[in-house]
């Protein structure tokens, strides 16, 4: 049945238009850039952070998504500074599309705990449709499938576009921080670029849409202490993503007992109830590394075998003598 499906997503991509949207990490907390470019630079040592998502995995070559980001906070200009590198692959590389940013973020500090951070990315991005890897229904025979008797693929008399495009992108946020909540607001593909293999659409619809990302959440400590080395923590949050149709919204807890950390969503795409989120992980020295699981919970069922995430974050800001400043703010889930 899996390979069914397979074969019609396939087929569906050469009949009428087809929408897509970003891709958004489960553990988005752990992918700060690729949310918004107002959290880049959120320490003043340096920060790398390495995201792997599997999405669908029971349904072959579905969706792969892998990025690696760097950030520093540099406290001589007020400033964060970033570089991210993405890659969103479909269908075992039928399209995939690969991007590089670079990410600035501003400070407007009132006190040592509230400020508002301004921050603006640019991206080139290049995406890649491999035609010879599509099937269209005039390939199909009934009695040797899409290839002929001497096993080779069947021609197409369908008009084949072009195999890849580049453009550059741009997106910008900001956020609003306290010692008792933050709130951020980002906007992707400011420039409308143009993201179509085929011919030009008269409605416009080759544009990507503008991605409206607004996230807000807590901070309450579960300790006497909230400075000591291992702190223990729950940090409620919100996630609500929206890019034409598409509408998404992720709330659940974060929770961090000395070197463990543990967390649970439930995630609404307004039409439908999509899955539940469920995150283990440990953090040690530099390291944080963190699983995750999308148990859906939609029509999809469970043959689709969820979503994997992986995310290892490595932030030189725990191990430096230099860098030994604690926080006392919400964003610790950032970090």
């Amino acid at each position: 049945m899996s390979h069914r499906i397979y074969l019609l997503i396939l087929l569906l991509l050469n009949y009428g238009q087809s929408f897509s949207q970003d891709p958004v990490y489960s553990q988005f907390y752990a992918a700060p850039l690729q949310l918004n470019p107002a959290l880049t630079g959120l320490v003043d040592a340096p920060v790398v952070s390495l995201n792997y998502r599997n999405q669908w995995p029971n349904i072959p070559n579905a969706f792969s998504t892998y990025s690696v980001a760097f950030s520093q906070y540099v406290p001589n200009i007020n400033s964060g500074l970033g570089l991210m590198v993405e890659a969103d692959i479909a269908g075992g590389g039928i399209y995939s599309t690969y991007q590089v940013g670079i990410f600035y973020a501003y400070d407007i500090k009132f006190s040592e705990n509230f400020f508002i951070r301004m921050g603006i990315n640019g991206n080139y991005v290049n995406s890649r449709l491999s035609w010879n890897k599509l099937v269209f229904l005039d390939q199909l025979n009934l009695e040797t499938g899409g290839f002929n008797n001497n096993g080779y693929p069947n021609q197409t008399s369908e008009p084949l576009g072009i195999e890849n495009i580049s453009y550059f992108d741009m997106g910008a946020g900001i956020l609003f921080n306290s010692p008792y909540f933050y709130a951020g607001f980002s906007f992707k593909h400011l420039t409308a670029p143009k993201e179509s293999v085929i011919k030009k659409q008269e409605d416009g619809s080759e544009e990507l849409p503008l991605r409206i990302a607004i996230n807000i959440g807590s901070e309450f400590r579960l300790g006497k202490s909230n400075k000591i080395k291992n702190k223990t923590f729950l940090s409620p949050n919100v996630l609500f993503v929206k890019q034409r149709q598409f509408h998404q919204l992720n709330m659940g807890a974060y929770l961090r007992y000395n070197f463990l950390l543990g967390g649970i969503w439930f995630r609404h795409t307004f039409s439908n109830s999509d899955a539940v989120i469920f995150m283990i992980g440990v953090t040690k020295s530099i390291f944080k590394l963190s699983y995750s699981y999308d148990l859906t919970v939609s029509q999809l069922g469970m043959d689709s075998g969820g979503a994997h995430e992986i995310s290892l974050v490595i932030n030189f800001k725990n191990k430096s003598a230099k860098y030994k400043n604690r926080y006392n703010d919400c964003l610790e889930i950032f970090r």
